[in-house]
């Protein structure tokens, strides 16, 4: 039997592995958790001015999505507006920005800059603004 526990070995696969990443997956305009059970404790929305803001999902009350008006987060009192282009599109199977904020399995909300914009394709989900009030 060896010395070294399983904790070891696992650590040192991922060491060893790149490809293996606990993080969140970057989708370009927000970013989701990869474990199927795993869930975001705050919601950080990135200006494109480098501001940041975020809030606990403890406080989320209310999701609202309207294609034509965007994404609305009551977080108790706060609200957040998410406007952009394909907002419920699915990028990978069962990953949709909408449906990833019902789950606490988003942890970041990015504002795209002018360069995103102009590189997006049809289908790329983008978020044009975030307004916090």
């Amino acid at each position: 039997m060896s010395d070294e526990s399983v904790l070891d070995r696992v650590m040192s696969r991922k060491a060893e592995d790149p490809a293996i990443d606990d993080g969140p997956l970057d989708l370009g305009c927000f970013g989701w958790l990869r474990g199927v059970r795993d869930r975001a404790i705050m919601l950080e929305f990135r200006h494109k001015d480098g501001r940041v803001t975020s809030f606990g999902y403890a406080w989320l009350k209310k999701v609202t999505f309207d294609p034509s008006e965007g994404i609305t987060l009551d977080f108790s009192g706060e609200t957040v507006k998410i406007t952009g282009l394909n907002l419920d599109a699915e990028l990978r199977p069962r990953v949709r920005l909408v449906s990833g904020l019902v789950r606490q399995r988003v942890t970041w909300v990015q504002e795209a800059d002018g360069q995103q914009l102009m590189n997006a394709s049809p289908n790329d989900v983008v978020v044009e603004r975030l307004v916090v009030k």
